[in-house]
């Protein structure tokens, strides 16, 4: 069965509108690497309160696609996690041999779509995906497969990673350089039978996040990527 992306929503850093992302899809704009979020006015200011970039990004992207069914399950995708907490546990650690409990609070990997189904309200479950080697073509499959077999009728996808510690850019490598790869986030409502953007994991559109997210906006937007 073919898949199809009904909707879809993104976030980063200083983009406002769509002439911004038409830019950054067209080569013309880089996402800004800085710790800028959300501000998720729609939530509790206690519940986002301490809220780290990553989280708060999934929500928005999610909380801009709804809504799904109430059957739907959502499948977040990410290469780094709470990698901000993370690094403020490993700092603890070097610096003063020991670690609080309280430091654990919200640094697991599922901590993004966890918060994001307390926030919004989805009792369908989630599954977190970190993908091996790198591969987002991986992650993007396991998405998939739920509507392309028939086992789902639909399926949310949110992919999220958030701004290298200045501590952590110069060691990134691989995507994004030194500088560590831009914080971005999107969310894509999968589903079979026709309307949206086909979306597939056979091809080079499945190569990265961003060459995901750059081919759904071609297709629904016609821009032209200068390469």
């Amino acid at each position: 069965m073919d898949v199809y992306a009904a909707r879809f929503s993104a976030w980063a850093p200083g983009f406002t509108g769509i002439g911004d992302w038409r830019a950054w899809a067209e080569g013309k704009r880089a996402i800004p690497r800085n710790a800028e979020s959300p501000a998720l006015e729609y939530t509790d200011p206690l519940f986002r309160r301490r809220l780290s970039q990553i989280s708060r990004m999934t929500i928005q992207v999610i909380h801009d696609v709804l809504p799904v069914g109430d059957d739907t399950k959502l499948v977040f995708v990410s290469f780094r996690g709470e990698l901000a907490r993370q690094f403020s546990i490993n700092r603890m650690l070097a610096e003063d041999g020991d670690l609080k409990p309280a430091a654990f609070s919200l640094s697991v990997f599922n901590t993004p779509p966890a918060l994001a189904a307390i926030a919004l309200n989805l009792g369908a479950g989630y599954t977190a995906v970190y993908p091996g080697n790198g591969s987002f073509r991986a992650a993007l499959m396991a998405a998939l497969a739920p509507v392309a077999s028939g086992a789902a009728r639909e399926i949310l996808l949110a992919y999220a990673d958030e701004s290298y510690p200045e501590e952590y850019a110069a060691f990134s490598g691989g995507r994004g350089g030194t500088e560590g790869p831009a914080p971005l986030a999107f969310a894509a409502l999968l589903g079979g039978g026709g309307g949206g953007v086909r979306v597939t994991a056979a091809d080079g559109t499945a190569d990265s996040p961003e060459a995901f997210l750059r081919h759904l906006f071609f297709s629904k937007y016609g821009a032209q990527h200068e390469r």
